[in-house]
């Protein structure tokens, strides 16, 4: 071990990412470089079409503003073993993160390298999705499996279907810690390489 290494250095060997404004991490840091504004400023008639309450759009504290996910319905069922019935009643969340996983792992070279110990740390926000789309829908709870759709909506199942789904046999560790999730998942992370 040379003078310069600790020997609990961790090399990050893939990423991705999609940003407002940015499909990829390449697009994301042009955009940074060129002062590009990627928050999406919206009109009162955009605001009233998307639902927004007429009171709150004379408010001066009310912000017409939002970071937005290009394409974020476009998901490639089939590419992950789903059904198109199934895709349309998973969250974008998990949606979108299993393709970032996928596209990191290829990102790193470990896509179809199914030998390799890969784990997930993962977490999310509350899933609104769930809460305020599929579960007021009895009926269309009843007709899919109430519990397989919770499985495939729920944080604290992020991690293991996305292990699940890719086929990873490194731990699958969903994370919670509000406001420090990522940073949380991302220690556990370093912690669970270095005690391999």
């Amino acid at each position: 071990m040379s003078s310069t290494t600790s020997g609990i250095e961790i090399a990050v060997i893939g990423m991705s990412g999609r940003f407002p404004g940015a499909r990829n991490l390449d697009q994301f840091w042009q955009n940074l470089c060129a002062g590009v504004e990627s928050i999406k400023f919206f009109t009162d008639e955009e605001l009233l079409a998307k639902g927004v309450e007429a009171r709150l759009l004379d408010d001066p504290n009310y912000v017409k503003a939002e970071g937005t996910l290009d394409d974020i319905e476009v998901f490639d069922a089939s590419f992950f073993d789903f059904t198109p019935r199934e895709a349309s009643l998973i969250d974008p969340q998990h949606r979108l993160f299993l393709e970032l996983a996928w596209e990191a792992l290829e990102n790193a070279g470990y896509a179809a390298d199914r030998n390799q110990r890969t784990g997930v740390y993962a977490g999310e926000s509350i899933n609104s999705y769930l809460l305020s789309n599929l579960y007021p829908n009895r009926e269309l709870m009843e007709s899919a499996g109430g519990f397989q759709v919770v499985i495939n909506n729920d944080r604290d199942y992020l991690a293991t279907h996305i292990a699940y789904k890719l086929n990873l046999t490194g731990p699958a560790l969903s994370v919670q810690t509000a406001c420090s999730t990522s940073l949380v998942a991302v220690h556990l992370a370093c912690q669970g390489l270095l005690n391999r």
